[in-house]
């Protein structure tokens, strides 16, 4: 259980945001100095060391009362994951103790127009310089943590992508794709939170550019060009987006229990009776997300998958039957209820989004 103090400063800084877009510093500082950004560091690095189901569950947690912040935690550890999975000791060493102190916050910045959700036609490229050093030049879309990341995990296109098999269709990213770790103070990288989001509006999602963004060999994370490695390997942690999903949920019949105990209803009534449905549909919410984490399944990456789909598609019919539920108390542009409809539906849409997880899953019948 996450101390309530934090819990109480981030349930305020949602309201901030969702009414000004932007990050909120209050809830930053307190998530830094909470340790929490070293949940999943190595204990050897002054990390707690652990797993995928810890990840879910204090994701989910924060995401019952702040969505946003929830976004930037999950975004962290999977950068933090994969430092303490592919990076050199030297990386590791540099690096994870400074993200257990909560001095690093991380950030991943893979999207950018045009590539596709499976990020198979990256435009960003990187180019290998005699000196030893890269140099990165591009922009990425949709990265959360934009302008408040003190580190964020790359991808570009470091050689041509060589034509690819029916089987590659099961894949997330191409061929002669690799992975950097760049710092935020690197001249060559300029975040741009221009972005007025619809939902999940205190998450810092915006725009990275690369512009002549020269980074040392050292700085590269795993196989030159193998960036696919890395990637495949990320669902079968079982940490899974569904959590935030799960949170939402749970947040949401909290609104709706609410209002029904606003309002007298009594426990054979049909309300009543609708809102034993809507808790029925978050604890299938979090059974999903519960059995992605322990890893279970026959196939954990797949159950990954399906926990993020369920799990975003569920939540945000939640919110839907809720907004009904709730009628013209609810239809409010400030109250709560849209806020959270409108983050819901913000995580059908990030990666793998929704549509990227049917295909996977599709697909993987078919090996």
């Amino acid at each position: 259980m996450l101390d309530s103090g934090l819990l109480d400063v981030l349930r305020e800084a949602s309201v901030r945001t969702a009414r000004s877009g932007r990050p909120d510093e209050e809830a930053l500082r307190a998530v830094r100095g909470s340790g929490l950004l070293g949940l999943v560091v190595p204990v050897e690095y002054g990390g707690a060391g652990r797993g995928a189901s810890e990840v879910n569950a204090v994701v989910g947690e924060v995401a019952r009362v702040d969505p946003s912040t929830a976004i930037i935690l999950f975004q962290h550890y999977a950068v933090s994951a994969r430092i303490s999975e592919w990076g050199t000791p030297a990386q590791q060493a540099r690096l994870l103790p400074e993200m257990a102190a909560g001095r690093v916050l991380a950030a991943s910045a893979w999207s950018e127009t045009g590539a596709g959700a499976a990020k198979k036609r990256l435009a960003s490229t990187g180019r290998a310089d005699a000196d030893g050093f890269w140099t990165l030049d591009g922009a990425k879309s949709f990265t959360t943590g934009a302008g408040i990341a003190d580190l964020y995990l790359v991808l570009v296109q470091t050689s041509e992508a060589e034509p690819e098999t029916k089987l590659d269709d099961s894949r997330y990213g191409s061929q002669g794709q690799t992975f950097f770790l760049v710092g935020a103070d690197n001249p060559g990288l300029t975040p741009d939170l221009s972005l007025d989001l619809a939902g999940m509006r205190g998450s810092a999602t915006g725009f990275v550019s690369l512009s002549g963004c020269r980074v040392a060999d050292e700085d590269r994370l795993g196989p030159l060009g193998r960036a696919t490695e890395i990637i495949a390997g990320v669902r079968e942690t079982g940490a899974t987006l569904g959590a935030v999903s799960a949170g939402i949920a749970r947040a949401l019949l909290e609104l709706a229990r609410a209002h029904a105990a606003r309002a007298g209803v009594s426990a054979d009534s049909p309300l009543s009776a609708r809102l034993v449905d809507l808790a029925t549909s978050v604890e299938a919410i979090q059974a999903v997300v519960t059995r992605a984490g322990r890893r279970e399944a026959p196939e954990p990456g797949i159950a990954t998958l399906h926990s993020k789909l369920f799990a975003s598609q569920a939540a945000e019919q939640i919110a839907l039957e809720v907004s009904r539920l709730m009628g013209s108390a609810g239809y409010v542009m400030n109250h709560r209820l849209n806020t959270l409809l409108a983050d819901a539906r913000a995580v059908a849409l990030m990666g793998p989004a929704n549509q990227l997880c049917r295909e996977l899953i599709a697909v993987s019948w078919q090996r």
